[in-house]
């Protein structure tokens, strides 16, 4: 009896050592891939003619030269940031950033994170997030108002970016778009069977973050969302103290 139970524990220990070699290695080679699809997405008109904008540049807090519009409203009633989803870039934004600026008379400002569009480097979270508050920066300059004067407007991954910057900077609002709680909390959800809240080294925790904010919040979600939880919104909801 003892041979049998030797063998099935040693088999046992080789299946549980595959399973935790193999969610390491896809951690390793796929984080990046998932978390920034992005960066492989070129083919977006850059110049569309029926969009008055201004390419504006400026770079990051390292030295990572950045791309972004400016769509200047001539009497805004406010200055907009907008950061957008993983898989976006400005380009692919036009009609809605050229809707955000007519439909509200807002001043809007989209920036392509390092490694989208035409930014250069390569993506990771401390970078991104750099990148975002060299963007605020530089509206905060362009328009000639105060950080805490602009209105923050993230979608999903640009949600957290949006949560990052409200709460070191501050800001006038913040708007934020089938947004999360944590990446880890997203792939959880999506990959239940691997342990990627110990393995991804990618966080952009904004329920650890939402705290330290306490200005006006407008959040939206919806309950048919299949990459974003609804729940996932509703804890970050909760947890505002706005």
């Amino acid at each position: 009896m003892r041979w049998p139970s030797r063998l099935l524990l040693r088999l046992l220990r080789a299946a549980l050592l595959f399973y935790l070699l193999l969610a390491v290695l896809l951690m390793i080679f796929l984080e990046n891939y998932l978390v920034y699809p992005g960066v492989r997405r070129r083919g977006d008109d850059w110049e569309p003619l029926d969009l008055a904008y201004q390419a504006v540049h400026f770079t990051s807090a390292d030295g990572t030269r950045l791309h972004g519009w400016y769509l200047e409203h001539a009497e805004p009633r406010a200055q907009v940031l907008v950061c957008y989803g993983n898989g976006d870039n400005v380009a692919a934004m036009a009609d809605y950033l050229g809707g955000l600026r007519d439909r509200f008379q807002v001043s809007v400002l989209a920036f392509d994170y390092r490694g989208y569009g035409r930014s250069a480097g390569r993506p990771h979270e401390a970078g991104v997030l750099a990148d975002a508050h060299a963007a605020q920066q530089f509206l905060a300059r362009r328009a000639g108002c105060d950080m805490t004067d602009i209105v923050l407007l993230g979608r999903s991954l640009g949600g957290a970016v949006a949560v990052d910057l409200a709460a070191r900077n501050g800001a006038r609002a913040l708007i934020l778009e089938r947004t999360f709680t944590s990446i880890p909390d997203v792939a959880h959800a999506q990959f239940p069977w691997l342990p990627v809240r110990w393995l991804l080294k990618t966080r952009f925790d904004s329920l650890a973050k939402i705290g330290d904010y306490a200005g006006p919040l407008l959040q939206s979600h919806g309950t048919g969302d299949t990459v974003v939880p609804f729940e996932l919104g509703r804890q970050l909801f909760d947890a505002a103290p706005a």
